[in-house]
């Protein structure tokens, strides 16, 4: 950032004796380095550099957003970081005050940057207040591990994520479009917030996790199995499941859409969008003497036409 501080400074000396010049000049430099169009966005970006450069906060390192602040010797710091520095500046430890680097902000008006998932397939080129807010729903961006026994830390694209589960979380996978599985628990009389089983599936050339488990729904117990799609929302919704359960001559049927791995685990286990059987109808499709759990669920997986 010694770079930065230095014009900054000179911004902040200078905007006293002719803020509109000094503003203008900096435009149009920035002006020249916007790129036109697709084609021409490598070149925009390594001219753009510098610039950008000085929009990276020193402390937490991501691009700067108004109100970008500036201590009196012209570091600039992210208002985020402002308070986590208690109002000094890291660099000089002079005190920031409340002063703010506008021909900064207004510097970064004129800027537009390439997405930062560009290198995983996204082309867009985005105006700079604009690009967060893309990010933050890129259809590109990177995926959250599904494995909903622990928070697990791994992103990635689907093929990373599939590996992963197999390898690291020692997920059961299978090939096809029906699925027929046994749970069996000694003691259902405990029911603790777990997840039993994950299971994936490739249907389709899709991949598809299934999760069964046991938790509590205010002081009553309950069992649920529900179906995620291993991609985006707007493809999960090309197709549909069924899940069923049932003994001593009843069952329960459900029918849904699965929901996209971009909704956290427990958002849909919360949501109840899936198969939910109580405890006391689990046992009676159980059968015996209601000191073992006993379920068999079945189900397939289609395509939408």
């Amino acid at each position: 950032m010694a770079t930065g501080s230095n014009i900054c400074m000179d911004i902040s000396e200078s905007l006293s004796e002719d803020t509109g010049i000094l503003t203008t000049n900096i435009l149009e430099n920035v002006q020249h380095s916007k790129p036109s169009n697709a084609s021409s966005v490598k070149s925009g970006i390594s001219s753009t550099n510098g610039v950008h450069e000085l929009l990276e906060c020193p402390v937490c390192t991501k691009s700067m957003f108004p109100p970008i602040h500036q201590c009196p010797n012209g570091h600039t710091l992210c208002s985020n970081c402002k308070l986590r520095v208690h109002n000094h500046c890291p660099t000089c430890r002079y005190e920031m005050g409340n002063i703010r680097c506008l021909a900064l902000e207004k510097v970064a008006e004129s800027l537009e940057l390439p997405c930062r998932y560009q290198n995983l397939g996204c082309l867009d080129v985005f105006p700079y207040y604009s690009k967060l807010k893309h990010e933050q729903l890129c259809r590109f961006r990177p995926y959250s591990c599904p494995y909903a026994g622990s928070e697990c830390p791994i992103t990635g694209d689907i093929p990373t994520l599939v590996a992963h589960l197999k390898n690291d979380h020692k997920v059961d996978m299978h090939d096809g479009c029906t699925f027929n599985h046994r749970y069996v628990k000694s003691n259902p009389q405990e029911v603790e917030n777990a997840t039993w089983m994950l299971t994936v599936f490739n249907c389709f050339g899709q991949h598809f996790c299934l999760h069964f488990e046991a938790f509590l729904s205010g002081a009553a117990p309950v069992y649920m199995a529900f179906l995620r799609f291993m991609g985006d929302d707007n493809d999960a919704k090309n197709f549909s499941y069924s899940l069923e359960v049932g003994g001593n001559g009843r069952k329960l049927i459900w029918q849904g859409v699965p929901r996209s791995i971009r909704d956290s685990h427990k958002k849909v286990r919360d949501s109840y969008d899936g198969l939910v059987i109580h405890r006391n109808m689990a046992l009676f499709f159980s059968g015996g003497n209601r000191q073992e759990l006993k379920l068999r669920v079945t189900g397939r997986i289609w395509k939408e036409q």
